[in-house]
């Protein structure tokens, strides 16, 4: 089997009723990008961004794995897979993936804002709780902000450097430093495919449109086939 990195976004949770950035009623639009996914904003007021990040957690926890969170855990046990994904939900590994590259981090993960620490976050987090490790009140959703670096970028760009096949997947890939991945791919000569519901216009090789939950299932169906 070729050698594969995939990335997903929020096209492939869609599905399982956790809504894109884009969505006319979703959660997003009910506040201000800037009060609670910035650093400043967190800064300003940080019961607000728990209140958001609460919310989020909520969603996650009663939402479940889609037949596309299922078809990509199958694929990554089998062959030369990444999985590397935009979304802070937790439904790859609920549908049983192991080791996925959160590159915007986890919405069931705490961190310290003081020391850096990291662990499991509860249900509910609240700005005075304290570290377990350092005790300071600085507490918060271990994700990644706008403004901030996202993680595993090194191991990221090196698997692209081997790739064969580059897959995006539910994502508009036009943020920085996703918007660049396919362009590393195709430097490195792996083909690039693009599972969307519509395309991006992104620089792919091939695209195909559709639903997660149909495209994303057809595709990987194929590819097991062949492998």
């Amino acid at each position: 089997m070729k050698r594969i990195v995939i990335l997903s976004g929020a096209g492939l949770s869609a599905e399982s009723g956790l809504g894109t950035f884009r969505d006319v009623d979703g959660l997003w639009t009910r506040y201000d990008l800037e009060d609670v996914a910035t650093p400043g904003g967190f800064a300003r007021d940080p019961a607000l961004v728990h209140d958001f990040y609460n919310a989020r957690r909520a969603n996650m926890a009663a939402a479940r794995p889609n037949a596309a969170h299922e078809a990509l855990t199958r694929l990554s046990k089998h062959g030369d897979v990444m999985l590397v994904t935009q979304n802070i939900d937790d439904l790859l590994e609920r549908a049983g993936a192991t080791d996925v590259i959160h590159m915007h981090g986890e919405l069931a993960r705490a961190l310290c804002h003081a020391c850096g620490a990291r662990w499991v976050a509860p249900p509910v987090m609240s700005a005075d709780a304290p570290c377990p490790v350092c005790n300071a009140a600085a507490t918060r959703p271990d994700v990644v902000w706008f403004g901030e670096m996202p993680y595993h970028m090194d191991r990221i760009e090196a698997a692209l450097a081997r790739a064969d096949l580059f897959v995006s997947i539910g994502t508009s890939g036009t943020v920085y430093p996703a918007s660049g991945f396919v362009d590393l791919a195709r430097m490195a000569g792996a083909g690039t495919l693009e599972l969307n519901l519509a395309a991006s216009g992104g620089r792919f090789d091939a695209v195909r449109e559709g639903a997660a939950t149909n495209v994303v299932v057809e595709w990987v169906a194929e590819v097991l086939d062949d492998a």
